[in-house]
């Protein structure tokens, strides 16, 4: 039986690690990485898609015919869906789009794949990976537990609303349909190829341009940050090893205040001989006016998946920014597309 992979949204910041977790680390005959380009990536920037073992296609997942086509032409047995609307600004201001690609788009994508599994004879191998977020859960006060599995959907915003709502689709279809799906709901990712519309590659390109770093409120909202090479070692296992018709949380137990983030950062950037503009680089902070509905703190625990998949984060987010400030001082260019 064949074994390639789909990975929608192959070009978005955790798109191009998951794929590069599974060239490396995974024995997919082929990888098929479909995205649409929206946000105005550079291809010629994204080196491993020059591996023979992948094949990048420009495309929308709403698109039925190419969808078809795709599993007809690559033999298609795994899909790890990962294509979404996904920055909560731009939900509040245009809702439509999030409805559009993180609804309708993953009910094209989980019906076509029925339909396939179905054709082929329902093999037990075939698996459907959907990512879904923390903030589906909506927020924790300071003393909460961390959010689980058991945890009831609250959203707070047309972007977490939409990712809920396509999650229940497809635990729905596993449910009427017995369909091999399994669900990830993670937390704040950060690393390399993170696009300048997000908070650490936003801190990062305004202190090496000496521009003011927008912070909402008071900047006290908490978020648990992992870095994004650990959640991809997560989405793999998890597609290996997970259990059909579960859910697995994966966190990373690094709590942060949004201004204390800004801070750390701003310390490590300050500690480098690189000229800046502004030092110390925290005085470029400037509270703004807070974001519509802005939960005030995400957490997740990993319980499940480190029992069950044996998996746990290996950054710690110190380390880990080191890593990402390294990355976008060697990928410069990164920082220009939004």
């Amino acid at each position: 039986m064949y074994k390639n992979i789909l990975i929608t949204g192959g070009a978005g910041f955790i798109g191009i690690n998951a794929t590069k977790e599974f060239l490396i680390n995974s024995s997919f005959e082929k990888i098929i990485v479909l995205d649409d380009l929206k946000l105005g990536q550079k291809i010629e920037y994204i080196s491993i898609f020059k591996d023979k073992r992948i094949t990048f296609i420009k495309g929308d997942i709403n698109n039925k015919e190419l969808i078809s086509n795709l599993f007809e032409q690559f033999k298609i047995s795994h899909i790890v869906h990962l294509a979404a609307e996904s920055h909560v600004d731009n939900s509040i201001k245009n809702p439509n789009d999030f409805v559009y690609s993180n609804i309708l788009g993953t009910f094209n994508l989980i019906e076509l794949f029925r339909l396939n599994w179905y054709k082929n004879g329902r093999p037990p191998e075939w698996r459907f990976l959907y990512l879904s977020t923390d903030e589906v859960f909506g927020s924790l006060d300071s003393i909460q537990d961390p959010f689980n599995e058991s945890s009831k959907h609250n959203p707070s915003s047309p972007y977490s609303a939409s990712k809920s709502s396509a999650e229940q689709l497809v635990k729905a279809w596993n449910k009427t349909y017995k369909l091999p799906i399994i669900v990830i709901n993670c937390t704040n990712n950060y690393g390399p190829y993170q696009y300048a519309e997000k908070l650490i590659p936003v801190v990062i390109k305004n202190i090496l341009e000496g521009r003011e770093i927008p912070v909402y409120g008071n900047g006290n909202n908490v978020r648990d940050w992992i870095h994004v090479a650990d959640h991809c070692e997560g989405i793999r296992m998890v597609l290996e090893k997970g259990r059909v018709g579960e859910s697995y949380c994966i966190g990373s137990n690094s709590e942060i205040s949004n201004i204390e983030l800004i801070k750390l950062i701003c310390e490590k950037l300050d500690l480098l001989n690189i000229n800046l503009k502004v030092i110390p680089s925290f005085g470029l902070v400037k509270f703004t006016k807070d974001r519509l509905g802005h939960d005030f703190r995400y957490a997740l625990s990993y319980e499940k998946i480190k029992n069950e998949i044996q998996w746990v984060p290996k950054y710690k987010l110190s380390d880990g920014l080191n890593d990402v400030i390294s990355w976008y001082l060697k990928n410069p260019n990164w920082l220009k597309i939004i």
